[in-house]
């Protein structure tokens, strides 16, 4: 996909990969640009500086995603690209315990990291299907492909979102539907302080260094888009030896989880 002359709406659109993507495609020419937010004011902000529209947007109320894909299309007739991007991630309670977190929690990140997805595909893809096409762009995390120590809740949704993109490009790819998925490692972003386990050996990106190698995944129109490129070895080990990338993974855990000094 060529960003030029499209129409595009951005969930999560306030801040952090949001807001670099919102910035990122009004340089590269976007017709339109929807930015929709939990935060109001943020999406305000940031609509402004990238001549587009803000959105007050709660993603976990499917009401609320039906109302803005509407007021989308009414504004300007089409949605061309679905950012569905907005995410929550959270600390365990306790560690050293995979079940700490509470049942709230763990219905807080389904409604957000994995349903928002779905409410964003089932109200935009009819348009987009009467149209000829269209493009969804789901941010995951390298979480979803691998995991996250010290956050279940987390890398279990995420693992899900990865489930519904696979199978949304899957049934809808003869009607000229294309999904990528974007799984960086860490951001520097607020959402990266709110995870045990965020920190990262392969270094920690810009936002505006992510929202580069989604321009760059949306041209080739992969499916995989991948920030941090070791992400795709730490796969291979992951498929090619299971049990031995559960012994590396507890490790890091307990490196994480060991007192510094």
């Amino acid at each position: 996909m060529d960003i030029q002359n499209k129409v595009i709406v951005i969930t999560g659109g306030g801040s952090g990969i949001g807001k670099a993507m919102a910035e990122t495609f009004h340089r590269e020419g976007a017709r339109g640009i929807v930015v929709a937010d939990i935060n109001g004011a943020a999406a305000e902000a940031v609509a402004a500086t990238v001549d587009g529209v803000a959105i007050r947007t709660d993603v976990s109320d499917e009401a609320d995603v039906i109302r803005m894909v509407a007021l989308a299309e009414a504004r300007f007739g089409t949605i061309d690209l679905m950012c569905s991007n907005a995410g929550i991630s959270g600390r365990d309670p306790d560690f050293n315990n995979a079940t700490s977190a509470s049942n709230e929690a763990w219905m807080r990140g389904w409604a957000v990291n994995v349903m928002a997805h779905l409410y964003a595909a089932r109200a935009a893809l009819p348009g987009m299907i009467a149209r000829g096409g269209g493009y969804f762009l789901h941010t995951v995390s390298a979480a979803g492909l691998l995991s996250q120590p010290g956050s279940p809740a987390y890398a279990a949704t995420k693992h899900a979102a990865v489930g519904f993109a696979e199978a949304l490009a899957i049934t809808h790819r003869n009607q000229n539907i294309r999904v990528s998925i974007l799984c960086p490692q860490a951001v520097d972003t607020p959402l990266i302080r709110g995870a045990s386990g965020s920190q990262s050996v392969d270094g920690v990106l810009s936002p505006e260094a992510v929202a580069e190698s989604v321009v760059a995944g949306l041209a080739a129109e992969a499916f995989l888009i991948l920030p941090h490129p070791q992400v795709m070895t730490y796969m291979q080990r992951k498929v090619g030896d299971y049990d031995r990338w559960i012994g590396g993974m507890a490790r890091l855990r307990d490196k994480i989880a060991a007192p510094a000094g």
